[in-house]
């Protein structure tokens, strides 16, 4: 089949179908299927997705003109590049039309919509979100997404019964992950629940699935507390050689020991490098409380060094994209893997179990570390003001940890 490219609308306007099916090619995948017999010209894209080979057609000329053509190449090529298959869109978007061309049916037909389970848990999620630290709602609504909405997502709610729900988690079982299978268990026992208050159904059929389901406890993140073995995970930190950001990233995890999520999504307004203080607000706490991580000087150090590139203001931690959300929470765990530290060595989170033990081991009082720890304080009305508790101690303890560290990075004699 021949290929021209496409040099000007004008041009295009002027070329006449021949006896024979011709390409005129504008690049990068965009041209422009000429058909015999007077029949409409047909743009199409040629595109990779996942190692495939694919073509999606743009509409027909002249209602689609070649601007409007590039246009809609430009967006699909987008949608390639954030790993969506743009086919796929484009039938997502046809079913949602339908599936909303069928609501406004039942409407004006006064019939009764039904409620469907990703309503229903849309609903319920929009109730509680406000409670939750960011990354815990995160988590929640991107379970939900994956595991059940494609699923159970436009199924009645009234109509779901056990064996569904049940195929469901089968599908995150066959993964191995065994403990998402229990946690997407829990979040659709909390909807079904929700959906009785609200008079929606009788009963939670997630209620009826108990010993359907491997058992699984949970376990402590893996760490590491051996001396030696942090004063070699220190020196592989400074020597990695992936993102700048990602480096800062990492050698702040040990120093401060906060929660993953509350480390990649820190702002430069929370922080006061003169002061040597993160203050952290209530909303972003798994806790629900203000907590205030004292900085060492070294953590001053990396701030200043990071600040230069992604301050004075935003993410402390931006990530890759342009699409304004900071670092992803795989981040640091992906480096983790890179450096040669498997999952079952130590975790992102596993930086607030080697601190919690080793302080303890050097001598510092408990209350003292729980607190820097920010683990939940029983007396809810106590918490709301103990976020201050300890600091003085809790400031020198900082200093000391940091200088601790540093002392482990350094002595290489006793190392194997």
């Amino acid at each position: 089949m021949a290929q021209h490219l496409i040099p000007s609308a004008a041009t295009l306007k002027a070329n006449k179908p021949g006896d024979t099916r011709r390409r005129l090619s504008d690049g990068a995948g965009l041209y422009m299927l000429l058909f015999v017999n007077g029949g409409s010209h047909g743009w199409r894209l040629d595109y990779t997705f996942e190692g495939r080979r694919k073509t999606l057609s743009l509409g027909t000329y002249p209602n689609t003109t070649l601007s409007s053509a590039r246009q809609k190449a430009e967006q699909a090529r987008r949608l390639v590049s954030a790993g969506t298959d743009p086919s796929s869109a484009r039938q997502q978007q046809k079913a949602s039309a339908a599936k909303q061309r069928q609501i406004e049916k039942l409407v004006d037909a006064r019939l009764p919509l039904p409620e469907s389970f990703e309503a229903v848990a849309r609903e319920w999620y929009a109730k509680h979100q406000p409670s939750w630290a960011a990354s815990h709602a995160d988590k929640i609504i991107r379970r939900l997404e994956r595991d059940v909405f494609p699923w159970l997502g436009s199924k009645p709610i009234e109509a779901i019964r056990p064996p569904e729900l049940l195929q469901v988690l089968k599908r995150v079982e066959a993964r191995g992950a065994i403990e998402t299978t229990h946690r997407v268990q829990q979040n659709c026992s909390q909807v079904f629940r929700y959906a009785v208050a609200i008079g929606l159904i009788e009963s939670d059929p997630s209620r009826d699935l108990r010993g359907a389901l491997p058992p699984w406890r949970p376990e402590h993140y893996p760490t590491l507390t051996d001396p030696r073995r942090v004063g070699h995970l220190l020196r592989d930190i400074d020597a990695y050689e992936g993102g700048f950001i990602t480096r800062c990233a990492m050698k702040l995890s040990p120093l401060l020991f906060v929660r993953p999520g509350e480390l990649r999504r820190a702002e430069w307004q929370e922080i006061n490098l003169e002061a040597a203080e993160w203050r952290i607000p209530a909303l972003k706490m798994k806790g629900r409380v203000m907590h205030i991580v004292p900085l060492a000087t070294q953590s001053v150090a990396v701030l200043n060094e990071l600040k230069p590139l992604t301050g004075p203001s935003g993410w402390v931690f931006p990530g890759n994209r342009t699409n304004g959300e900071p670092m992803s929470e795989n981040t640091v765990n992906a480096a983790l893997r890179r450096m040669g530290y498997d999952r079952a060595t130590l975790t992102a989170h596993g930086f607030r179990g080697m601190a919690s033990t080793m302080l303890h081991e050097i001598g510092w009082p408990s209350d003292v570390v729980e607190r820097q720890l920010s683990h939940a304080e029983r007396n809810s009305v106590k918490a709301a003001y103990n976020h201050a508790e300890h600091l003085p101690e809790r400031r020198r303890m900082m200093q000391a940890w940091a200088d601790h560290l540093d002392q482990l990075r350094q002595s290489r004699a006793t190392n194997p």
